[in-house]
This record gives C-alpha cells, sequence and structure tokens, in this order.
C-alpha cells in the first residue's frame, strides 16, 4: 500500500486558509453578515463548523473509523457496549474562577474544551445534573440540591476557530470566545427534530454556500443551529442580529453541523450529535455552554 504524505500541500493552504479569512470583512460567527455566502474557496461565511476535522499540523488524530458530515455523513464508531454512566461531584476541567460563572439552576451543561489557546480542534461533552441515587445511577432528574451529582454524555470531536480562543472576542479575529454563555434559542435550514428549545426553520436564512477554510463544502453547515448567548439578545431567533455589546464585539456565535475545518469564532459537532443535543437541551433545566481552551476554563 502507497502512502501518500500531504504535509508541504497542506502547509501552504493553511497559511492560504489564513490570509484568505482575515480578507473575509465584516464576518464573525455563524451569521456575521445575515447572507450565508462564501465565494468559491473562500470563506465568506459565518463561522466555520467541523466535527472533528483537524486543520494543520497540530490537529489531534482522529479515530481511523472517523467519517466527517462536510465530506459524505455523520460520524460513525463501531458498535460497543454502553459503559456505565460516569457520575462527579463537580464538572471536570473547571477552576474556581469558572464555576463561579456558572447559574446555579443550570442542570445541563455543555463543556466545550478546545486542545490549546490557539488550536482550531476541541471535544464537547454534555453534563446533567441528577440526584446522587446509587440504584438508578443517577438518571434521575437534577434540581440543583447540593446533593445531585453530574452525569457526563458521550466525548464529541468539534471544532472552534481557526486561531484558537480569546477573552475578548472581536469582529473578525476568528477566535471563539471563552466563556460561560446560555443556550436558549435554535433552528436550522432542516426541519424542527423535536427540540423543546424555540425552533426557527427559516429555510432562506440558514442557506449558505462556498468553501471554507481547507477548501471544504460549507453546504448544510446550518442545518441544525443552536445560538450561544454571546453579544446576543436571548429569545430570538439565531438570525436576529442584535449585538447589545456593539458591533465590533462580534456576534452570531453559533453551535452548528461541522463541515470538515476551522470556524470563524462558531463550535462545530457533526449533524449527528447537534441532532442529539437539540433533542437534549431543555429549558426548562437552563442549559449554557462552558467553552474555551483547557488552561483558561482550569482558572
Amino acid at each position: 500500500m502507497r502512502v501518500r504524505t500531504r504535509t508541504g500541500r497542506r502547509a501552504a493552504g493553511a497559511l492560504t486558509a489564513a490570509a484568505l479569512l482575515l480578507s473575509a470583512l465584516s464576518l464573525t460567527g455563524c451569521e456575521a453578515d445575515g447572507s450565508h455566502k462564501a465565494s468559491p474557496g473562500r470563506p465568506g461565511a459565518p463561522d466555520s463548523f467541523t466535527d472533528g476535522a483537524p486543520s494543520g499540523r497540530g490537529a489531534a488524530l482522529e479515530p481511523a473509523n472517523a467519517h466527517h458530515p462536510g465530506r459524505g455523513g455523520p460520524v460513525r464508531q463501531a458498535a460497543r457496549p454502553d459503559p456505565a454512566p460516569e457520575l462527579s461531584r463537580e464538572l471536570p476541567g473547571l477552576g474556581p474562577r469558572t464555576r463561579a460563572e456558572l447559574p446555579d439552576d443550570s442542570d445541563q451543561v455543555v463543556i466545550v474544551t478546545g486542545t490549546g489557546r490557539n488550536s482550531s480542534t476541541s471535544t464537547a461533552v454534555l453534563y446533567e445534573r441528577v440526584e446522587a441515587d446509587e440504584e438508578s445511577h443517577g438518571t434521575s432528574r437534577g434540581t440543583g440540591d447540593a446533593g445531585a451529582v453530574w452525569r457526563a454524555g458521550a466525548s464529541w470531536m468539534a471544532h472552534n476557530g481557526l486561531r484558537g480562543w480569546t477573552d475578548r472576542h472581536h469582529q473578525g479575529d476568528l477566535r471563539s470566545p471563552i466563556g460561560v454563555f446560555g443556550l436558549t434559542d435554535s433552528g436550522g435550514r432542516r426541519k424542527d427534530p423535536g427540540t423543546l428549545l424555540p425552533y426557527d426553520h427559516t429555510r432562506p436564512g440558514f442557506t449558505i454556500h462556498g468553501s471554507g477554510s481547507e477548501g471544504e463544502p460549507l453546504s448544510g453547515s446550518f442545518g441544525y443551529v443552536v445560538a450561544i448567548n454571546y453579544n446576543r439578545r436571548a429569545g430570538t431567533s439565531p438570525l436576529h442580529t442584535a449585538r447589545p455589546m456593539g458591533w465590533n464585539r462580534g456576534g452570531g456565535i453559533w453551535l452548528h453541523v461541522d463541515h470538515g475545518g476551522p470556524t470563524q469564532g462558531c463550535i462545530s459537532l457533526s449533524r449527528k450529535n447537534m441532532k442529539n443535543l437539540l433533542l437534549t437541551l431543555d429549558p426548562q433545566r437552563h442549559p449554557v455552554v462552558v467553552m474555551g481552551d483547557s488552561a483558561s476554563l482550569a482558572r
């Protein structure tokens, strides 16, 4: 079997992609300019999306059986027995500063942990607060009581901003904002899968064309979307353009379907995992996302 290396080609491509991304004016996040259009070979659309396709030499290796939605379908893994739910008293990887930002009534927390401050690859895990009941293995719904524990879901491959993470996000910096943000609104080009969140099915608004930073097609990236409440008005469609902190601080940061490359600030997951997330999030449990590189989250 012949193995063809593409290191030189990918390195050159990464430099070209960075230059092209910088030229995309007024774009930050998934619906930066409201048009969701990109010219071929140029990332002129909302954030990129990916469900684990690495970008650059520092990207983490993937399982041999991983399959990218942006390249033909959802991630598929070999069948294996379901492990016992992982329970913990504290949310792992979060330091006192980050934990202090968590709302007391949040019983669903999506933790997105970047592999490095300047890396575009990350992992996402949904934690749900449940009663510490040994007989039910903590499967009953949590109430926010001190006696409750956190149950971990599956670990999902994800992408974040092309240039990694930042504590102070600005329009066009190609970094994802670090912090704790509410998840109150959703939508997408695909029909509502049955989520309990408000769902906007305005098809034209979630249509995107063109190519991402690695030449991957962006089509279908907004099939499913959950708005991240960074510089937006909660309770409105993900397409709403209000920017309470001003346009220079960016906006339109979403969780959306991965397309196989880094984003302009959003977090992207496989289509299957985005659908699962939509079916799990419950506004009555006040879901939030905690996102950033591992060192920042541990502060």
